[in-house]
């Protein structure tokens, strides 16, 4: 499960939306705790897609992981620099479920505080 864990991660901080589509169920739903709401797969690779091609230098840190029975928990900080910002850090939880060898949901629970400058961001790419 930790290698599992780290090609997504690394997937994901590296926009590569070809092994993330791998990794993903096809019905996989991906929650956030600041919205409420579940994504889609084709909703959240377009989120992450955004992500890795926003935010320079984007990385996770101070990562603690742990195997569950049915996938993994990962609690890390994103680190990276917005432009228009500077340096960003969003502390952040992820509880990972894995089935049949891909990820079926994800919870996600982030500080919502920390980001705000990501919405701010995004909401100016949509109504420039």
């Amino acid at each position: 499960m930790k290698d599992f864990a780290d090609r997504f991660f690394a997937a994901v901080s590296g926009g590569d939306e070809a092994t993330l589509t791998e990794l993903y169920a096809p019905d996989a739903r991906i929650w956030h705790n600041d919205d409420g709401q579940e994504q889609t797969v084709e909703e959240n690779l377009r989120t992450l897609r955004w992500l890795s091609r926003t935010l320079a230098d984007f990385r996770y840190e101070d990562v603690r992981r742990y195997v569950l029975p049915d996938g993994f928990a990962q609690q890390h900080v994103v680190r990276g620099t917005l432009p228009g910002h500077g340096p960003l850090e969003v502390p952040a939880s992820l509880f990972v479920r894995v089935e049949n060898g891909r990820i079926s949901r994800i919870d996600e629970y982030v500080d919502s505080a920390a980001t705000r400058p990501l919405q701010l961001a995004a909401a100016t790419r949509r109504h420039p």
